[in-house]
C-alpha cells in the first residue's frame, strides 16, 4: 500500500472503467452505477487511512462487484449466470477481457448514443464518465435536482430499450458515434466557457471536465485528428479566460483583453497539438477551429492578429459545416480585413437562418457603429440585449447601447446653435 497523492482524481478516472465493466455483465446502467457508487464510497472512506492498494481498479471491481452481487440476490437471483461471474472474479486482478482504455471509450460512446439528445447525452457523460453528483450537473445548468434526476433516468431508459449491446461499435459505426461523443464534449466546454444564462460568464466546473475527459480520450486514441484538434480547441480558448472577465465580472471583449494574462503554458501546449492535429487526416472542422483560435492566441496584440488568414480557415470551416454560427464568425472576420461594409453584406445571407438571434443582432450592431450609423446600431443592441438569457453579455451589450445613447443625445444638444462640442 502506497498513500496516494490525489485519491479524488484517482478514484474519477478509475470510475468508468470500474462502471463499464460492472455494466457488461449486468446489462443495465442503474444497478451497475449504484454499485460503483458504494464501491468508491467504500475508497474514500478506507484509502486515506489504509492507503491505496497496489491494484485500486482490482480493489474497486472487487468492492462494486460484491454489490452488484448483493442487489441481483436481493432480486430473486434473476441474474445467476452474471453473480457466477461477478463472484469468481479474484481480488486485486484487473479483469483481462477489456482493456481499461476500451471501457471508458465504450462508456463514452454508450453515453453519446446517437439515440440521445444532447441535452441527455451531456448529463448522462457528466454523471456516468465524469463523476459529477445529479445534484452538481443540475446546478451547473440552473434545473432543479428533481428535473436534472429524470432527464439522466430518461436517457438511461432509452439505452436500455435500445437494443445496442454494451461492447465497442463495428468499424462501420464507430466513426459517427465518436463523432457524437466529441460534440457532446464540444458542448459541454462550450456551456463553461460562455454560459447560455444565468448571472455567470464562465462555469468553470464543465470546461474543465470537458477538457479532462478529452484528455482521457485523446490517451486512448493519440492518432485520431479530431480528437487531437478539440483537445487544442479547448485549451487555446481556456487560456483566454482570467481575462474575459473585469474586476467586477463583466465581459470583456477579445480585442480589449489584457493578453499578458492569457495562461501562456495552455497556448504552448494547445499550439503544439493544433500543429500536430493538421497531421492527423483527414482535416476536419475541430483541426480548423483549433488553427483559428491558435491564431488569436499567437498574436501579442490585438493588432498582430492575422485576420486575412484567420478569415481563409472560416471559409474552409463555413464550406465544411455549413453552420451558421461560422458564417457569423466568418462575416467578422471578413470586417477585420476587407471593411466593416463588406462584413455586413456577408451578414445577409442569415437573415433567415439567424432570424432573431441576439449573436446576430450583436455582430450587426457592431459593424453599424463601425460605420458611424449610431442610430441603427443602437437599436440592433437593444434588441441583442434583449434576447440573451446570460447576465454578464447583457450587461455588456446595454453598456454598448448606453454609450451609443449618450452620443446621440450629445450631437442633438449641439446641433441648434453648434455651442455645444461634439463628445
Amino acid at each position: 500500500m502506497t498513500e496516494p497523492p490525489d485519491t479524488e482524481n484517482l478514484l474519477r478516472d478509475l470510475a468508468p472503467q470500474v462502471l463499464a465493466v460492472l455494466m457488461r455483465r449486468s446489462g443495465g446502467l442503474d444497478s451497475a452505477e449504484d454499485a460503483v457508487q458504494e464501491a468508491l464510497i467504500a475508497a474514500a472512506r478506507h484509502w486515506p487511512a489504509d492507503g491505496v492498494p497496489a491494484n485500486p481498479r482490482g480493489w474497486l471491481l472487487q468492492t462494486a462487484s460484491r454489490k452488484l452481487t448483493d442487489q441481483i440476490r436481493s432480486e430473486q437471483a434473476r441474474h445467476r449466470r452474471e453473480t457466477a461471474a461477478v463472484m469468481a472474479e479474484p481480488p486485486d486482478v484487473p479483469p483481462a477481457e477489456v482493456p481499461a482504455a476500451d471501457d471508458t471509450l465504450t462508456l463514452l460512446l454508450m453515453c453519446c448514443h446517437p439515440a440521445l439528445t444532447p441535452a441527455s447525452a451531456i448529463p448522462l457523460t457528466l454523471r456516468a464518465v465524469g463523476g459529477l453528483s445529479t445534484a452538481e450537473i443540475a446546478a451547473a445548468f440552473l434545473v432543479p435536482e428533481a428535473t436534472m434526476a429524470q432527464r439522466i433516468s430518461r436517457a438511461k431508459h432509452r439505452i436500455k430499450t435500445s437494443g445496442v449491446p454494451f461492447r465497442l461499435p463495428g468499424e462501420d459505426e464507430r466513426g459517427e458515434r465518436l463523432r457524437s461523443v466529441l460534440h457532446v464534449l464540444y458542448l459541454i466546454f462550450s456551456e463553461g466557457h460562455a454560459s447560455t444564462s444565468g448571472p455567470r460568464l464562465h462555469r468553470q466546473e464543465l470546461s474543465a471536465e470537458a477538457i479532462r475527459l478529452t484528455r482521457m480520450l485523446r490517451q486512448l486514441l493519440p492518432d485520431d485528428g479530431s480528437v487531437t484538434g478539440l483537445l487544442a480547441l479547448m485549451l487555446l480558448t481556456e487560456a483566454r479566460r482570467p481575462a474575459r472577465t473585469g474586476a467586477g465580472g463583466e465581459l470583456v471583449p477579445l480585442a480589449d483583453q489584457d493578453r499578458t494574462c492569457w495562461d501562456q503554458q495552455l497556448i504552448t501546449e494547445g499550439v503544439a497539438l493544433a500543429v500536430a492535429a493538421w497531421s492527423q487526416p483527414p482535416v476536419g472542422d475541430y483541426q480548423l477551429q483549433a488553427a483559428i483560435a491558435a491564431l488569436h492566441d499567437e498574436a501579442v496584440r490585438a493588432t498582430d492578429t492575422d485576420w486575412p488568414q484567420i478569415h481563409l480557415l472560416y471559409g474552409l470551416l463555413e464550406r465544411l459545416t455549413g453552420n451558421p454560427m461560422v458564417t457569423l464568425n466568418r462575416a467578422v472576420a471578413t470586417a477585420m480585413v476587407h471593411g466593416p461594409a463588406a462584413g455586413l453584406a456577408a451578414l445577409e445571407p442569415l437573415d433567415e437562418r439567424l432570424a432573431g438571434h441576439y449573436r446576430l443582432d450583436a455582430v450587426r450592431a457592431h459593424l453599424l457603429d463601425k460605420l458611424g450609423d449610431t442610430d441603427a446600431a443602437l437599436a440592433r443592441y437593444e434588441a441583442a440585449a434583449r434576447g440573451t438569457m446570460s447576465l454578464p453579455e447583457r450587461n455588456y451589450l446595454i453598456t454598448k447601447a448606453a454609450r451609443l445613447r449618450q452620443e446621440r443625445q450629445k450631437r442633438q444638444q449641439s446641433q441648434p446653435e453648434g455651442s455645444a462640442q461634439a463628445g
